[in-house]
């Protein structure tokens, strides 16, 4: 059985960081796409980041640019997501996805896997 397993997520106050993990388990997802999401209350799924499977594509939304870092550790089948100068706007569940074909695909959330989501809060 797959399963993407998020962890990480906390409370930090603006200007903070915190580094997200999304451990994968059931098959290796080093040869494909991995990105996270995240939903903010009464707003739908977005797009954040998204990283293609050895590495050599990323893709970023426009809001994190600059503020976040994806990486893959793939000896480990885990996605992290470095956040920094975090924002109250930051505040949501995120999620990580798995299996798409490229990261553009991904970009559109168009994965086969998807975690349970980690809270991130942000405070002013």
């Amino acid at each position: 059985q797959v399963q993407l397993v998020e962890s990480g997520g906390g409370l930090v106050q603006a200007g903070g960081s915190l580094r997200l993990s999304c451990a994968a388990s059931g098959r290796t997802f080093s040869s494909v796409p991995m990105g996270w999401f995240r939903q903010a209350p009464g707003k739908e799924r977005e797009f954040v980041a998204a990283k293609s499977g050895g590495g050599s594509t990323t893709r970023y939304a426009d809001s994190v640019k600059g503020r976040f870092t994806i990486f893959r550790d793939n000896t480990k089948n885990t996605m992290y997501l470095q956040m920094s100068s975090l924002k109250p706007e930051d505040t949501a569940v995120y999620y990580c996805a798995a299996g798409s074909t490229s990261t553009q695909a991904m970009a559109r959330m168009i994965a086969d896997y998807w975690g349970q989501g980690t809270q991130v809060t942000v405070s002013s």
